[in-house]
């Protein structure tokens, strides 16, 4: 049976190594679809082709037109990650001019299991709004992967190594009774 991860991304300095998180989920059995903000798109511009080669779908970055068929497979689950402040914020609003947050904002209706993980800097984080976004998704079902046991924010100017490995076990969690053995 295959499983599909929706994988999606936002433009922080993590979604540059979306083909090594591509490359886990398929060594963990997943079909992975991937979605990119405009501005992620346009940061991996040049790489779109050897992604769509990779993950055998097309990248989207932009609603299909009424009526036109999916081009992807139903999602089991979807991972959002990295997830910025603007996306991470849009979603818990339910602004969703935006492809990827309005697929992640109508997966909550759909009861498809998703997980994400932040990408924000310490004076996002001081932020009243992050945290209750935050509070509002995982309220609404969400997997948030921040603070102890997720992403930790770094000091402006500074990175770290960002977690993916915690993503890739919370997407294998997802559904139990389905997850692969890693």
């Amino acid at each position: 049976m295959t499983r599909t991860v929706y994988l999606f991304g936002s433009a922080a300095p993590p979604v540059l190594e979306v083909d090594g998180a591509v490359g886990e989920l398929h060594r963990r059995g997943w079909d992975v679809c991937l979605g990119l903000t405009p501005t992620a798109a346009d940061w991996l511009d040049d790489r779109i082709g050897t992604l769509e080669a990779l993950t055998g779908h097309p990248v989207r970055s932009a609603y299909k037109r009424p009526g036109a068929p999916d081009v992807w497979p139903r999602a089991d689950v979807i991972l959002f990650a990295p997830v910025t402040f603007h996306s991470l914020n849009a979603w818990a609003l339910g602004l969703t001019d935006r492809f990827v947050v309005g697929v992640v904002a109508e997966a909550i209706g759909k009861d498809i299991p998703t997980v994400a993980m932040p990408c924000v800097n310490a004076a996002y984080a001081r932020h009243h709004r992050l945290d209750r976004s935050v509070a509002e998704l995982r309220d609404m079902g969400v997997t948030v992967l921040y603070g102890e046991g997720g992403f930790v924010p770094n000091q402006p100017g500074t990175r770290h190594p960002y977690p993916w490995h915690l993503c890739y076990d919370a997407v294998d969690n997802a559904h139990p009774e389905r997850a692969s053995r890693t």
